[in-house]
Parts: structure tokens; C-alpha cells; sequence
């Protein structure tokens, strides 16, 4: 067998995900680019996908990315000669409840903001795009014309033919059988030919984890973490239907269905609520183009739904019932990027039955990113180093896989919590905010109190679009804040220790911020890249000499961790998680000092503890250290005390704070004060392609200290000016709700959408954050303009401001 003995990067999988790696590494002039795939191409996933190509995502990147394969494979054809079969008929969505119908046109809206065409339709106007549907209990829908279907397997062929032609090598029936590691780097891989009759080395610079439902198994072999499962997915195609002609793609997710028109006959396919998890003792050797068994009472519900929405079902006869297996992730986003767990092993796996739409976009982000170093643009919703080590642990994907599959049609609500394999991560609170009421979510799979139920009230979510069941806790929760005294668990909030005797140094290269303060000063900063991008949003608290404590949110613990890891060189730290090591309670309001007082003999007074700074106290019968620091724009103190003393810290403040008002408080709340406040959320209004001037963050970067990664791209944007700003929006009606990703419209075209969205109670309104595009312009100009934020259609007007529309000055946390 012609393989070589090194390359730059080999590629493990050949499926439409892995030759599009190859294609696009290819295509920037990689050379030594070796593709393996252990059967045939296509073999796994990609042979017996659907092939439908949406181009509207959840979010502005994930939606170029999918736009960008609609447009590759519109010219494969072309370049390559082979058929992509790749043909635009658009398509068309119908709800059957009225919830599901805002959701549309709120996916509507996100179209317009993201610059993807889409029209509202009624009933009747689906009729007319859709004439053999059954139009009974359809509420209304959407239709977005430049939607496409295409043939999967060609397309990979394809994708394989131009790597080839551009010099990649992408060899069949090779199975990689071990990966060799030394240290935090793979060297190579050894493989063995199908049939077992050749065996081999191939010495790599990197390798890229495109296994498919294989992933998980890749990257145990490799040491890495790559948390997906697969699920049996079925559908089924009629026999020829005479006079069928081309159809848009018809989507019904109340019914769970979708339905493709294909050379005369129907596809009809399923995202049933409960899926069936698929090869629990790993996936046969020998799997090639291979059939899971029938499984008709599964799919009898759906099928008789189908029957009647489209009724010339019911005549025609099933010419093929198919069940094929389909890897699913944690939270229903592929993996794309670099492993967390080494620093040369990269991602691209776990599509989620999106495989076909993603596999352009994802192999041209992913070699952009390999081949610079650094993201091409925000790329958080997909990044590997999302996922917790403890989400590769098979029960876990097991019992979560039932749902995620299902979830691809259900109701994206807003807050909505995922149900299964819950309760793994609990913060030493968990026991105590239940008998409290506590009403959980889940983040990085920490549970936490989003909200409290009322005494008789019951503690769980009821979804929609409008005021769920839980605002006016949430409404109560933040009046305590605002007006008394609230308390909630930040536990789940990443905790990292930087000591050593270089970590003063290491954090002025890292971070934008002075690290060189006093033992108990907190700074608040960012950790910039090359291009003056936020990649991740901080507080850093100096314990010691030595010694620091980085703070940063739950989801972005281990991204943030690894980032530190890879910039440390030559510096003399070591850095750890220790976000387990310590409970952390939130005492939050202008009473916060008088229950502070009442349980500690500390001085809690501005001139001993002013904002901004750290003690060590007594508390109670214990020890605790606080931190004079807010997220909710009130005076207050984050109260950190080890894991062992968590339980009676609670019980103390708790008692003392019944004196003084105190409500237990939730996530929610702290959301929507935080924002009223204009504070970022990282991940949504900042991310590693939001300039931190542009965000308005500029006051946290000290460019008076020299040589800080980021430094010479804030001074240039200094110099040239502002191409957009960071603007507070609040409606001026108080009923409609904002969640994010609405557009906003600045005198009646529309500019860009929100970033993040939530209810401001204090100020009754909805509140949303989004960039402006203002280039040459000053704030005042800005500010100048008329602005209207599309609600599901709908514009409505709102007041902007450039400051905090809450307590501008920041007077209150300083009180």
C-alpha cells in the first residue's frame, strides 16, 4: 500500500466531514495532507443521510458556515466533475400550535438580522407551496427559498476528488489501529490495512478526529475527550408517485417529520421525542453501508401522522424502510476544534444529522483555524472545549443521546432545560437550595437554582415564548436585589489557581488587565488575542506573592484553563482547577453589609474593604474569604469558603438574612440585573471576534504596561477608530420578551440584532445588548438615530444608550 511515512496531518475518517477537512487543508496548499478511512468512503453516516441543506442556524457564524456550503457545493460540480445533485428548492416549515408558530417567526426574524431571505406564510400561502398537504391544525409557517437537497455521498466524492487533485492522499480500507502521544502531542499513528496483510507508521505533525459515530473510540486512542453517541434514525421511501414533480423540503416538527421529494418518490424521516441509543458496546468492525434492523412500532406514530399531513401517503407503497445510525451530542452541536486535552489533535465530528448542510463550512473553518493558530471568527457554539471531561462518561451519553435526538424538532424554547442525565455535578448548596424551593438548570452540567418556587407552588418550568411560570419569582427575586438583600449560589463558576514565582508575569502577558496590585485586589479584565478579541472575560484576585485566583463562567472553565496552558512557555506556574475546592454564595443588595456585620466580626466598611478587594474572615464558627465584587450592579460580597464549611456558611447567612429580607435568589435574576446594568455575557455580547474596545470594555485593558498578547491590535483601534459599539437597548413597550439574535433596526434598516436579551424588571421593559455598526461616527451619532428591535415580526421601538441604563455611575456597588 502507497502511504507515506510522515505527513503533516492525518486525517482519521472519510466520511463528508473528513474530505472536506482534506479538500479545504488542501486548498490553502497544504502538502502532506493524508486522509484514512478504515472501510469505504462515506460507508458510516454520510451514504444514507437525507442530504437536506439548510442555511439557517442558530446563530450568525453557525449560519455563514452553512450558507458557505450551499455555495461549495453549488461549484463542486463544476471543478470536479462529479454530481453533487445539489439543488435549491427551498423549503417550507408549518407550526401546528401557536407557540411553535412564534418560534418560526422569530426564526424569521433571526433570518432577516443574519441576511439569509425568508417570508412568513399562512396556511393557505403553505398550500400554495406545499399543495399536498393537509392543512389541518397548521397555525401558519415559514419559507426560505434558498434552502437546497443534495446527494451526501457525492458530495464527500467530490469533496475526496478535489483533495486529491490538489495533492492530498486519501487512502481506503486503512484502519488506524494506535496513536502514538509524547507528552501533550500526538507523533504519529500506526495502521493496518483492511484485510490485515499490511501493517504501518505514519509520522504526523497533527491529526484531525473526523471518525464519525467512531469518534468517541478515536479519541480515547488519542487521549482525548470527544463525548457523542449514536442513535438509530429512521426513515422510509415510497415507491415511485406518478405525476410527483419537485417539491421545496417540507419540515412538520410538531409531528416530528420531514419530507423530500427525490426522484419521484418521497423520503419521509423522523426526530422522534425518545430515540433509540445505538451501539452501547462500541460499533462493529466490520460496519460498512450497514442497515440497523426494522423497527416498525417505533416508527408506526410517526408514520400515521405522516399518512394523514400528506395523504397521497396513504396510497402510495413503502419501497424502502431504513434505519441507519447517527452520532448526537451532548447539546445537539457538533464538535470543531482543537482538544482541549493535547495541542495537536483536532475535532471535526458529532453532526447531529446535520452533517451534509455543516460538512463545507466546518472543514473551512476548521483548516483556517489549524492553518493560522487562531479561530477565524466566533466559533464557541461548536468549540470541543465546550465539553466537560465528565460528559465522556458512556452512561452519561447514553441516557442523554434518548433525548438530544428528539430535541432537533421539539420546541426551542427559551430557558428550556434538558431533561435527562441530570444531578452529576451539585455545588455544596444543592441539598439546601431544594429545601428552599430551588427550581434547577444545568450549565457544564452543574446544577443550579435558576429560580425558587413559592411555598404550594410547583418547582418546574412550564416553556413559551411569552411570561413563563417562573417571571414573577424572577420579578421578586430581583426587586431583593435591588431594593433589600438577595443571595444566590455562583459555585459552578470556573475557580483557577495560578501560583508560582512567574505568575505576576505570566498574567501581564496573558491578560489585558495590571496584575502587579496588592495581595486582595481584584481585577477585572480580559484575555485578549492577537486581534484585540476577547477570548475569555475575568476577575483575577491576588491571594499572595505568588498566588492568583482566576474567575471565569462555568462553561468556559476548561477553554480558558487550556488557553492558559498553551501560552505558559517558559514561565515558572502551575495552574489548576480548584473550582471544586470552595462553595461561593452571593450577598448582593444595600442591606448586604448589615448581614455581612451580623455574622462576621470583620470590617466590612469601605475603608477597610473597599470595592474591588478580598479578606479573609471569620464567619460564623468558621473561615471564609470574600470578594467585594458585583455582576448585579449592588453593593456586595462574593463569600468563597471551602467545600468542607460550605453547609454551615449557608445556614449562617441564611438565619441572618431572614432579619434583614434576604430572598434566596436564581440565575435568572442575576441575569436580568446584570443586564440592566450593561454588563457583557461572554459567549454572547463579547466573544473572541468582538474587539474589546468595540465592546466597550476598553477601561479593563492597561496599555501603559508593555508587551500583553492583544496590546498592538487595542492600540491600532485606537488609532483608526470604532467600526461598531456595544449599545443598551430597552423597549418602550413593556410586554413583548427579548432572548437574543433579534434584529435591530436603526432608522428602519436593519443593522445587526441583539447579542443577549432579558426582562428588566427595575427598569419594566425588556432589555437587549447588540453592536452597532458606526464606522468614522462619534457616540453622539450614533445615539441620534431612531431604534426598533424586531420582536417575531413585529418592530418595536426602543430607547438606546452607549451607558448603563441602570445606575450609570456604578455608585451602588461602591456604596
Amino acid at each position: 500500500m502507497d502511504l507515506p511515512t510522515k505527513a503533516r496531518v492525518v486525517i482519521i475518517g472519510g466520511g463528508v466531514v473528513g474530505c472536506s477537512v482534506a479538500y479545504h487543508l488542501a486548498k490553502l496548499g497544504w502538502s502532506d495532507v493524508v486522509l484514512l478511512e478504515r472501510k469505504a468512503l462515506t460507508s458510516g453516516t454520510t451514504w444514507h443521510a437525507a442530504g437536506l441543506i439548510g442555511q439557517l442556524r442558530a446563530s450568525a457564524n453557525m449560519t455563514k458556515l452553512a450558507r458557505y456550503s450551499a455555495e461549495l457545493y453549488t461549484g463542486l460540480e463544476k471543478e470536479t466533475g462529479v454530481a453533487t445533485g445539489f439543488r435549491q428548492v427551498g423549503s417550507v416549515s408549518a407550526a401546528l400550535t401557536d407557540e411553535r408558530l412564534e418560534e418560526l417567526y422569530r426564526t424569521a426574524a433571526m433570518a432577516r438580522a443574519f441576511g439569509v431571505p425568508v417570508e412568513e406564510l399562512s396556511p393557505f400561502e403553505i398550500k400554495d407551496r406545499y399543495p399536498h398537504i393537509n392543512l389541518d391544525g397548521v397555525t401558519g409557517g415559514v419559507w426560505l427559498p434558498t434552502d437546497g437537497q443534495a446527494d451526501p455521498a457525492n458530495i464527500a466524492l467530490a469533496l475526496a476528488k478535489g483533495a486529491r487533485q490538489r495533492g492530498a492522499k486519501v487512502q481506503e480500507r486503512v484502519r488506524v489501529t494506535g496513536i502514538a502521544k509524547q507528552g501533550r502531542r500526538v507523533t504519529g499513528v500506526d495502521w493496518t490495512s483492511d484485510d490485515g496483510k499490511e501493517r504501518g507508521h505514519i509520522e504526523a505533525e497533527m491529526i484531525v478526529n473526523c471518525a464519525g459515530m467512531w469518534g468517541h473510540e478515536v479519541g480515547r486512542m488519542a487521549g482525548i475527550n470527544v463525548p457523542l453517541h449514536a442513535c438509530e434514525h429512521f426513515y422510509i421511501v415510497t415507491e415511485p408517485i406518478e405525476g410527483l414533480g419537485q417539491l421545496p423540503v417540507l419540515r412538520v416538527p410538531d409531528e416530528c417529520t420531514y419530507y423530500k421529494e427525490d426522484a419521484g418518490k418521497m423520503l419521509v424521516g423522523a426526530f422522534e421525542p425518545v430515540s433509540k441509543p445505538w451501539g452501547m458496546n462500541g460499533i462493529p468492525a466490520d460496519f460498512e453501508f450497514d442497515q440497523l434492523h426494522e423497527d416498525f412500532d417505533h416508527f408506526e406514530p410517526i408514520l400515521e401522522a405522516a399518512c394523514n399531513r400528506l395523504p397521497m401517503l396513504a396510497e402510495a407503497g413503502i419501497h424502502t424502510f431504513f434505519n441507519g445510525p447517527e452520532s448526537f451530542t451532548p447539546d445537539d452541536a457538533y464538535h470543531l476544534g482543537l482538544a482541549p486535552q493535547t495541542d495537536n489533535v483536532w475535532v471535526a465530528a458529532g453532526f447531529n444529522s446535520i452533517g451534509i448542510q455543516s460538512a463545507g463550512g466546518a472543514g473551512h473553518a476548521l483548516s483556517l483555524w489549524m492553518d493560522s493558530g487562531e479561530k477565524p471568527f466566533d466559533l464557541g457554539d461548536v468549540d470541543i472545549a465546550r465539553m466537560q471531561p465528565f460528559q465522556g462518561n458512556k452512561t452519561y451519553l447514553y441516557e442523554r443521546s434518548k433525548e438530544t435526538l428528539g430535541l432537533l424538532y421539539a420546541d426551542h424554547f427559551p430557558y428550556r432545560q434538558k431533561a435527562t442525565a441530570r444531578g452529576i455535578r451539585r455545588t455544596p448548596f444543592h441539598a439546601q437550595l431544594l429545601e428552599q424551593g430551588a427550581v434547577m438548570g444545568e450549565a457544564a452540567g452543574w446544577e443550579r437554582a435558576n429560580w425558587f418556587a413559592m411555598p404550594g407552588q410547583e418547582p418546574e418550568y412550564r416553556y413559551s415564548w411569552k411570561r413563563q411560570n417562573w417571571f414573577d419569582n424572577a420579578a421578586a427575586e430581583h426587586k431583593a436585589i435591588r431594593e433589600g438583600v438577595g443571595m444566590y449560589d455562583m459555585s459552578s463558576f470556573g475557580k483557577i489557581r495560578v501560583e508560582g514565582p512567574d505568575a505576576e508575569g505570566f498574567l501581564n502577558y496573558i491578560g489585558g488587565g495590571d496584575f502587579s496590585v496588592p495581595v486582595g485586589r481584584i481585577v477585572y479584565t480580559q484575555f485578549l488575542n492577537s486581534r484585540g478579541g476577547i477570548e475569555a472575560d475575568v476577575t483575577v484576585t491576588r491571594l499572595s506573592e505568588t498566588a492568583y485566583l482566576v474567575v471565569t463562567p462555568a462553561a468556559t472553565r476548561l477553554a480558558d484553563q487550556t488557553r492558559m496552558e498553551r501560552l505558559r512557555g517558559d514561565h515558572q506556574v502551575v495552574i489548576t482547577d480548584v473550582t471544586a475546592g470552595e462553595g461561593v454564595l452571593a450577598v448582593m443588595g444595600p442591606k448586604a453589609r448589615e448581614v455581612m456585620q451580623a455574622v462576621s466580626p470583620a470590617d466590612f466598611s469601605n475603608k477597610v474593604n473597599p470595592f474591588g478587594t478580598a479578606q479573609e474572615i471569620e464567619l460564623g464558627m468558621g473561615l471564609a474569604r470574600v470578594h467585594r465584587v458585583s455582576y448585579v450592579g449592588e453593593l456586595g460580597w462574593e463569600v468563597y469558603v471551602s467545600a468542607d464549611m460550605a453547609g454551615h456558611a449557608f445556614e449562617v447567612l441564611f438565619e441572618a438574612g431572614q432579619a434583614h429580607g434576604m430572598k434566596l435568589c436564581g440565575m435568572h435574576a442575576m441575569d436580568s440585573c446584570r443586564i440592566e446594568k450593561g454588563f457583557r455575557h461572554f459567549g454572547h455580547d463579547i466573544t473572541c471576534e468582538d474587539h474589546v474596545l468595540e465592546a466597550g470594555l476598553g477601561f479593563a485593558v492597561k496599555t501603559a504596561k508593555p508587551d500583553f498578547i492583544g496590546r498592538d491590535a487595542v492600540l491600532r483601534k485606537k488609532d483608526a477608530g470604532l467600526e461598531a459599539r456595544m449599545v443598551q437597548f430597552r423597549l418602550t413597550a413593556p410586554e413583548p420578551l427579548l432572548y437574543h439574535n433579534e434584529p435591530v433596526l436603526r432608522d428602519g434598516q436593519i443593522v445587526g440584532y441583539l447579542s443577549s436579551g432579558a426582562y428588566g424588571h427595575h427598569l419594566g421593559a425588556a432589555i437587549g445588548m447588540g453592536y452597532v455598526p458606526c464606522p468614522g461616527e462619534s457616540a453622539a451619532e450614533v445615539l441620534a438615530s431612531s431604534y426598533e428591535i424586531d420582536v417575531a415580526g413585529t418592530r418595536v421601538r426602543a430607547d438606546a444608550s452607549l451607558k448603563p441604563m441602570y445606575d450609570p455611575t456604578g455608585a451602588r456597588a461602591k456604596a
